[in-house]
């Protein structure tokens, strides 16, 4: 697992002057090598986040490439970096000579077929296509994103008093040093110019890093990696609105307790070490588990429905079942604010990203089709990546873009349904052996000594021949007995588990006692 939190620098406590404070809590555990976190406020999940080690979840990284074809009527080249499908380099991601801060030089595809060059992945693959590249490196920390390639100073379009982007601006031209740009991110407003000073020397120190592995790696090989989304999560939040973080996994939980303790913040670190699995036990997993369903109720009996295509996402709103206690219009609305509010926080949830068309129900005052646009563009702002929401048309349409970086939550926990030639999907089989692994946690918190588990038997050799359950078995598991009786007519996703404190079972033939 890669966990560099070096450059993680945390803000000073802030005053608030609300009544409510909402309750923030954040959640870090790993299942094998997939990595797991959840941001939840009031216990109702508002972000879900998973990397998939051993998938294409690349942005970030940098590789040495080379370039395998130039397509200059497209203003475009095609690299390969030891990745399935070559990467999509476009003019405009390449460095010109000199970049000044509002000028902006026409894209120049000054590269050459068999060239070799240091790019970086902007945008993961996602379906058929190969992901986008890169070779205007950028290096991100809690309050600085450092450009090698440039040589000006940028504040954040999402700092608007002109007093603090001027502020900001003078403490950034004293971080030139000839040798690259800065752009101030949004936590900078409440750093000094130590801590600036310092966290550029760490982006600083990481290019380096990054050329010199380049130097001496061949074409194909990583030379930078990317924070994993722990790391992440922990650079680009906030933490002083962040009440605890609960970490279920040990090495996880010394990493960050050690960045805490650098940073001289006290307090709100958990370690979980309950019989049950951290993500079924704060009731996460069955807020997780209804991300991949297409259809979302709201709390009037109104629901949502979700369509995904390779070029957008529309969502549908319908009334269902609410009729309302006035007139139609004023029914109407209420339904679409709440859909409205729905929306923006499905979206941070299920990480859509792209464009997104919604069908709000046709409402005939201009007004309350004003509100609802506002309505939506305001609970997107609670989002952290970049969102542009239009007005809504005559006909109840709104279309908004939210900033993607990766592939969205649903095509993580799912593959292609194998019954119905990939018109749908089914939950992938890393994803129902931890759904296994949770009820298997449970029975023994129950205080069973045995579980026996029967379940698909293609899931059984998935689980036998990559073996995700060893460390659970040598581990706290040990001296418990688990049984897994395969069943041929079994769906991928049906299994039950039941608990057995008898001696002497009375098993199927083909039961197998697990490893």
């Amino acid at each position: 697992m890669n966990f560099d939190l070096n450059f993680i620098v945390f803000p000073a406590g802030k005053a608030f002057g609300f009544l409510y404070k909402m309750h923030k809590d954040m959640f870090f555990d790993f299942f094998g090598e997939d990595c797991f976190a959840a941001v939840t406020e009031n216990g109702k999940l508002v972000e879900f986040h998973l990397d998939k080690g051993s998938d294409t979840e690349i942005s970030g990284n940098i590789y040495k490439g080379r370039v395998v074809n130039v397509l200059e009527g497209m203003q475009a080249a095609f690299v390969s970096f030891g990745q399935e499908k070559n990467g999509y380099l476009y003019a405009g991601d390449i460095p010109v000579e000199s970049v000044a801060a509002g000028c902006e030089p026409p894209p120049r595809l000054n590269v050459r077929v068999g060239e070799e060059v240091m790019v970086q992945v902007s945008k993961s693959p996602i379906g058929t296509k190969g992901a986008r590249l890169s070779m205007c490196l950028s290096f991100v920390g809690k309050n600085l994103i450092y450009l090698p390639s440039a040589d000006f100073c940028a504040v954040s379009r999402k700092i608007e008093k002109e007093e603090d982007r001027a502020r900001l601006t003078a403490l950034g031209q004293q971080l030139l040093c000839g040798d690259g740009g800065f752009v101030m991110r949004t936590k900078a407003r409440h750093a000094d110019l130590a801590m600036l000073q310092e966290e550029a020397a760490y982006l600083r120190g990481l290019y380096q890093a990054a050329c010199e592995a380049y130097n001496a790696a061949s074409v194909g090989d990583i030379v930078y990696r990317d924070a994993d989304v722990h790391a992440r999560l922990l650079r680009d939040f906030d933490l002083s609105d962040v009440d605890n973080i609960y970490i279920g996994d040990e090495e996880t939980y010394r990493r960050v307790e050690e960045v805490f303790r650098r940073a001289g913040r006290k307090g709100n670190l958990v370690r979980y070490v309950g019989g049950r699995e951290m993500f079924d036990f704060y009731q996460l997993e069955e807020q997780v588990y209804r991300l991949i369903s297409h259809r979302v109720d709201l709390e009037n009996g109104a629901y949502l429905i979700f369509d995904r295509t390779e070029a957008l996402t529309a969502i549908d709103v319908n009334t269902g079942r609410y009729i309302g206690v006035t007139e139609l219009e004023d029914t109407v609305f209420e339904t679409n604010i709440l859909a409205a509010r729905e929306i923006a926080r499905q979206v941070r949830m299920r990480n859509i990203g792209g464009i997104i068309v919604v069908d709000f129900i046709d409402m005939v005052d201009p007004v309350h089709r004003a509100a609802v646009a506002a309505e939506l563009d305001r609970c997107l702002h609670e989002d952290r990546a970049k969102c542009n929401v239009g007005s809504m048309s005559e006909l109840g349409l709104i279309q908004f873009t939210r900033k993607k970086f990766k592939s969205d939550n649903v095509s993580m926990l799912t593959k292609k349904c194998p019954h119905c030639n990939g018109s749908g999907v089914v939950l992938s089989d890393s994803y129902i052996a931890f759904r296994i692994q949770i009820a298997v946690k449970r029975c023994f918190a129950e205080g069973y000594e045995s579980a026996i588990v029967e379940l698909n038997a293609g899931i059984l050799a998935y689980i036998l021949t990559t073996r995700r359950f060893t460390p659970l078995v040598h581990g706290e598991w040990k001296g418990k007995r688990i049984y897994l009786v395969p069943h041929k007519t079994y769906h991928e996703e049906r299994f039950t588990v039941r608990g057995d404190n008898d001696p002497v079972l009375t098993l199927p033939d083909n039961a197998q006692l697990l490893y």
